[in-house]
């Protein structure tokens, strides 16, 4: 007796099903891949800058808000006052982060000029190396 199937054949399915596997893990990489990137701090408006920064390998971010009346001081995400900054750097600058760290002071544009030059000086003081950060200014026009 032969065996004979009864089913009707349907191969044209086993070679597109893993391509639309594939295409739905790519579309979920591209929309959820935003969200999984680092970000630190706190969200400010910076200043325009026409300069771009290459890339640091985990710098130490000091963000300066210009939330109510007296500006917010943030290391990371950690909300500090002057004292509390000078501490936790003299505390990254004891375990020997000063000597290969870059500080990148973020700014909001409201803040006042003064905290952000007391700042800039304690690091600098400390042996670290600092980079104000602005935003993009975008075009810029051309002369004709």
């Amino acid at each position: 007796m032969k065996l004979v199937s009864s089913l009707n054949e349907a191969a044209g399915w086993i070679y597109v099903a893993p391509a639309l596997n594939l295409l739905a893990l790519l579309w979920l990489i591209q929309f959820t891949a935003p969200s999984l990137t680092r970000q630190s701090g706190i969200r400010v408006q910076p200043p325009p800058s026409r300069f771009q920064l290459e890339r640091f390998g985990s710098p130490i971010v000091i963000t300066i808000s210009a939330d109510g009346e007296t500006p917010r001081i943030h290391l990371g995400r950690d909300p500090l006052s002057l004292d509390e900054l000078e501490a936790r750097l003299d505390q990254l600058r004891g375990q020997g982060a000063a000597a290969n760290s870059m500080v990148l002071l973020q700014t909001d544009a409201g803040a006042p000029s003064g905290i952000e030059r007391r700042i800039s000086e304690l690091a600098l003081s400390m042996g670290f190396k600092l980079a104000l950060l602005g935003s993009d200014p975008g075009p810029t026009p051309t002369s004709e």
